[in-house]
């Protein structure tokens, strides 16, 4: 009956200490005892437990299908932000601006003083990325406050460009610009390592040739390849290589060196998709209003031990569905400074007892 197999479930459950656990039945019982009722109505009254909920690690892979940003058609139509930051002081510099343009994957690393305001960014993005290449119609940044402002939001409205913010703890979302991160400190690394307090006079002319340089594995060719049409000289001697003898003959080149990199492009999403979900599984269908659990890992929580703190804590109300595999929770108050949009990697849903 419900209501004996209720105190039995609950008795069982408070003499090991509140530790839920179903094993497998033993091989000898076959498949009939595994896929019996009962067996099945303590697995979903044992997933059902909220201190397992909470303090359990899960050993399944991340939920949620890769779901890649669109395929731009043109150079710097779509551009992704990112800084560096804790760079020593060189010549008053401490962080750097990573802009990345996601069809050529070329890039421009801007050095700065320190962390910008959101009107100061857009500023720098102006006069360095703006004023050369014209104003994209895709941004796509992490949340740093200089992204989430109402004068960010305004600017990217005004020159008619889409804000295109990641998730909270989850840098996959800007994956291309984390990326541009990486090469641009290797690169500093070994131009710099002898003198670490000259990268930026390193970082504007050698540094970020060499990146722009370099063949992408995505497309085969180097940014300026993939932008220009063409591989610029850096010496006199290679300058034969890369003369266009008409103007007409120049777009031609580019339009067919563009064609062949949104080719290349779509390739290679296809098999990062492929080579993506094989190490993820589907996520739950999430509704808005439903309650989930969130996770930890990320969150600046305060507590006496983090290897005693639990795994996930909640339960949370999902106030609404962005896409597929992003959702807005109902955050308490005591976490003011999270932001509330969350990969569903990070969150599980609350299973209901039978």
């Amino acid at each position: 009956e419900p209501s004996f197999r209720s105190r039995s479930y609950s008795s069982g459950r408070s003499s090991v200490g509140s530790l839920c656990q179903v094993s497998r039945p033993p091989r000898r019982s076959g498949y009939a005892c595994f896929h019996s009722p009962a067996f099945l109505v303590a697995a979903r009254f044992v997933a059902a437990c909220s201190v397992c909920a909470q303090t359990k690690s899960g050993n399944s892979p991340p939920a949620g299908r890769l779901r890649p940003l669109p395929i731009p058609s043109r150079p710097w139509s779509h551009i992704a932000l990112d800084f560096i930051t804790g760079l020593p002081s060189s010549s008053g510099k401490t962080v750097i601006l990573t802009v990345v343009d996601r069809f050529s994957k070329a890039a421009h690393f801007i050095p700065l003083a320190k962390l910008p305001s959101a009107k100061e960014t857009a500023q720098i993005i102006i006069e360095n990325v703006f004023r050369i290449h014209g104003l994209p119609s895709d941004v796509v940044s992490g949340r740093g406050p200089q992204f989430t402002s109402q004068f960010w939001r305004e600017f990217c409205r005004l020159i008619g460009a889409s804000v295109s913010l990641s998730s909270g703890f989850h840098p996959q979302s800007n994956g291309q610009a984390e990326r541009a991160n990486q090469t641009i400190g290797r690169i500093l690394r070994s131009l710099s390592f002898r003198n670490p307090a000259s990268w930026s006079e390193q970082l504007p002319c050698w540094a970020e040739y060499a990146h722009n340089s370099l063949p992408s594995s995505a497309t085969g060719l180097s940014p300026f390849q993939s932008s220009l049409g063409y591989q610029p000289p850096l010496f006199s001697s290679q300058l034969a290589e890369s003369c266009v003898p008409s103007a007409q003959a120049f777009v031609q080149r580019c339009e067919r060196t563009w064609k062949r990199v949104r080719s290349a492009l779509c390739r290679y999403r296809a098999q990062t998709v492929r080579a993506a979900n094989k190490r993820r599984t589907k996520s739950p269908r999430y509704c808005r209003g439903q309650r989930v659990w969130l996770s930890t890992q990320n969150l600046p929580l305060k507590t006496a031990s983090r290897k005693l703190t639990p795994r996930f804590i909640g339960p949370f109300r999902i106030s609404q569905i962005i896409n597929p595999v992003a959702v807005r929770l109902l955050l308490p108050r005591y976490l003011p400074r999270v932001h509330p949009v969350f990969h569903v990697s990070c969150v599980k849903p609350v299973l209901h007892a039978p």
